[in-house]
């Protein structure tokens, strides 16, 4: 593997990102209050960079502050320090609505515990993202099918999770990531509830996405997983302490 290149991110303009990248982070920090004058530092001033159809793997041991990234990268928290775009949108100091409303659009989320709703179909869990993006119906079956067909679940799109395997319900959780059409797609150990064999086949359909232009970042603690990706970040003690591309 050879060493990503660093990036000098000082002379950037506090409100402008570079178009090339879809993830931009610059001094991000995460600090949580313990109580008692006690803080815990769980990311420490990280400088990232993810440009399009980039595929990264995120790694790092328990309390790495990977967890951490991911959060913040997938705007569920908001850092304490630093500043964060994404698609060339400041997203720093965002509000919780405004939060919410860039994270339908622009972050499709796969998940190890699929969260599908136990009582709706496939289809019904794959228009959830564009429900609240209020599209109107209509269009969003005819999306919502066309993501399931790009998984191989369009013949399973009446069933409901109950009545699926494993690694179809994650089939489903990625159409669903997918038919929002988002800037990334951004799995969280995504192949941690399924056997080996069906882990695999996730991985070749995230590889087969990547191919056809979709943005992957990965969040994983194993190494097998993080091999499919073209660039592993390492975090430790919140900060990167590896940033390694490898040719594909």
């Amino acid at each position: 593997m050879a060493t990503a290149e660093v990036v000098n991110m000082s002379q950037q303009s506090g409100s402008v990102a570079p178009n090339s990248a879809v993830i931009l982070t610059e001094d991000l920090w995460k600090t949580y209050d313990m109580g008692s004058e006690q803080q815990v530092h769980a990311l420490r001033g990280v400088n990232l960079r993810i440009k399009h159809n980039e595929y990264v793997a995120i790694m790092g041991p328990s309390g790495s502050g990977k967890s951490t990234l991911m959060n913040l990268i997938g705007c569920l928290d908001t850092p304490s320090k630093g500043q964060y775009w994404l698609s060339g949108q400041a997203v720093s100091e965002l509000d919780d609505d405004e939060l919410a409303r860039i994270r339908n659009k622009e972050i499709g989320f796969v998940f190890q515990t699929f969260n599908l709703l136990a009582r709706a179909t496939a289809l019904h869990n794959v228009e959830l993202p564009l429900i609240y993006a209020g599209v109107p119906t209509e269009e969003r079956v005819q999306r919502a099918k066309e993501a399931l067909g790009a998984v191989g679940m369009e013949s399973r799109m009446l069933h409901k999770p109950n009545e699926l395997s494993g690694g179809q319900r994650q089939r489903v959780a990625i159409a669903r990531a997918l038919v929002n059409r988002p800037s990334i797609i951004l799995a969280d150990e995504p192949t941690g509830n399924l056997d080996s064999q069906t882990g695999n086949e996730i991985m070749a359909l995230f590889d087969r996405l990547h191919s056809e232009g979709n943005t992957i970042v990965l969040v994983t603690h194993e190494h097998d997983i993080a091999e499919y990706a073209h660039r592993v970040i390492y975090i430790k003690d919140g900060v990167v302490a590896k940033d390694e591309s490898k040719a594909k």
